[in-house]
């Protein structure tokens, strides 16, 4: 695992753990790139939200407006894609996690914009951020193109894919696919910049980062987990916002707690940070990982390391 915490604008801790390579007895290093799986949402989001900002989206198009077809009784829009409520009789009425749904958005943005978003999202946030260990899916080679990178030596800083089976860790193999919804790599390093990238206001204006964060309500008032491209909920009075990743040999976790400039990542290459527990329901308190952070740094006031 490689793991970060930010705090009010600076990486305050750094930390790698175990091996990038068993066969090899690589240690991961604070360099080591991760596949993020679902983290690729938040990136998504941001390119969504500025598209929005310039006019060339608005949240409450339809989305076949952008060839995107879904049988549905009521209109899914495009918010509805963005926060995971584009199923049921009525969208946006429920909340249900849905990564192929908010894969859809691809063709928002490339009918939108004339461009893919991983072109968007090298050009507007990965390369102005200098965030220099992020790339999208190094075995994606129309996506990769956009990193300006080499892919023999990105391959190179990359944690080896493992899974757990019948209690033995065996090599595995992480997904060749890259879109909205999953594909990004990064290091924890690279995973808080960019998060202190939002808080700065650097990537979105303040108004369009408060809608990224703000929960949704249906028509019945009720506040559903999720906000746009993140889940949003209030734990003992803390508005938290965050975010997993779950593919095949490899997940995540970003943890934010914006009123007090806090960020928490932890990348794995492996499925064990978010396979055991039902994140995708809104159980954040579910994973041990996520428990220990929160109970030490934000419900209690231990200093940060």
């Amino acid at each position: 695992m490689g793991a970060a915490i930010a705090s009010n604008g600076r990486i305050a801790w750094e930390k790698p753990f175990g091996l990038a390579d068993i066969s090899a007895n690589t240690l991961v290093r604070d360099a080591t790139t991760f596949h993020m799986a679902s983290l690729t949402k938040l990136f998504a989001t941001v390119v969504l939200l500025r598209l929005v900002d310039s006019g060339l989206v608005a949240l409450d198009d339809p989305v076949s407006k952008y060839g995107v077809q879904l049988s549905s009784p009521g209109t899914i829009r495009v918010r509805h894609l963005m926060s995971m409520t584009s199923g049921g009789a009525t969208p946006g009425e429920q909340f249900q996690y849905n990564g192929d749904r908010f894969a859809l958005l691809d063709g928002v943005i490339r009918q939108s914009s004339g461009r893919t978003f991983a072109d968007l999202v090298s050009g507007w946030i990965i390369t102005p951020l200098g965030l220099s260990h992020t790339a999208p899916n190094v075995d994606d080679p129309a996506a990769f193109q956009y990193s300006g990178k080499d892919a023999a030596s990105y391959r190179a800083s990359m944690a080896k894919p493992y899974a757990l089976a019948n209690g033995e860790v065996r090599p595995s193999q992480y997904p060749p696919h890259f879109s909205v919804a999953a594909g990004l790599i990064s290091s924890a390093a690279d995973m808080a910049k960019f998060s202190l990238g939002l808080d700065g206001g650097s990537l979105l204006g303040a108004a369009s980062r408060t809608r990224m964060y703000t929960p949704v309500q249906n028509s019945r008032g009720e506040t559903l987990p999720y906000a746009l491209g993140t889940f949003s909920q209030v734990y003992q009075g803390v508005r938290i916002v965050w975010a997993y990743g779950y593919w095949t040999a490899n997940s995540s976790l970003i943890i934010k707690v914006p009123e007090r400039g806090l960020t928490f990542v932890v990348l794995a290459n492996s499925d064990r940070l978010s396979s055991p527990y039902p994140l995708g329901s809104g159980a954040l308190l579910e994973s041990p990982v996520a428990r220990e952070f929160l109970n030490a740094f934000v419900f209690n006031s231990t200093p940060l390391p």
